[in-house]
């Protein structure tokens, strides 16, 4: 996204609010998704992310190099993988599920909570770093639904296939899954085949429209 707002030619002091509110909502979206992540297995039984540290709100304990790098630059991306051992888990498929979708599920709440005061016109002179927010937590939300490589889509299609073709599914996602997401961010970036933007952006457009009204400026 910053690369869009480099390239657009406009002054530093005109791209300053922006840029501040990309930051701002990078550190809140990626917080609270891998936070998600780490306190669903912590309470579902698995000691692992707690012992690495992850049951934090420390924006720091989350950094990726490359996955946070990518949605400050690009818009999409990821935050640190959080460490979870399924052994621990009493319900592997269930317990696999409710780890999964946390993340997803507390960026669209947040994005939710962020559009609001926007939707009923209360607020006033935030509303681009609002809008920011919202608009960063529902893509990291939909970005994440993809069901491929390590973001969280695959593990989720993993726990509600049944068990034979979860399997198939789970060997193919691990040797291809990651490749398979490196092709579609290269025909999108590169060979400008939009199917990112299609799958991304226009759930991304409904429901910040739902959330935040008619004004939702993405």
């Amino acid at each position: 996204m910053l690369v869009n707002v480099l390239l657009s030619g406009q002054s530093l002091q005109a791209m300053l609010p922006f840029v501040l509110s990309w930051l701002i909502a990078i550190t809140i979206g990626l917080t609270v998704h891998e936070f998600a992540h780490a306190y669903a297995a912590d309470q579902v039984g698995d000691p692992t992310p707690r012992a690495a540290g992850r049951v934090s709100l420390n924006p720091i304990d989350h950094y990726d190099t490359i996955g946070t790098t990518m949605i400050l630059l690009f818009g999409f991306g990821w935050g640190k993988p959080v460490p979870v051992n399924p052994l621990n888990f009493s319900k592997p498929r269930r317990d696999n599920f409710i780890v999964s979708v946390a993340g997803i599920a507390t960026n669209i709440l947040v994005a939710l909570l962020a559009a609001l005061p926007i939707r009923f016109g209360v607020a006033g002179e935030y509303v681009l770093p609002l809008a920011v927010i919202a608009f960063l937590n529902l893509l990291l939300a939909f970005f994440n639904l993809l069901p491929l490589g390590p973001l969280d889509g695959a593990h989720i299609v993993e726990s509600i296939l049944p068990p034979q073709q979860s399997r198939k599914f789970s060997r193919w996602s691990q040797e291809w899954g990651g490749r398979a997401l490196m092709l579609v961010i290269a025909a999108d970036w590169i060979l400008g085949i939009p199917i990112l933007r299609f799958f991304i952006m226009t759930p991304v457009s409904l429901l910040g429209t739902l959330f935040a009204g008619p004004t939702w400026p993405f």
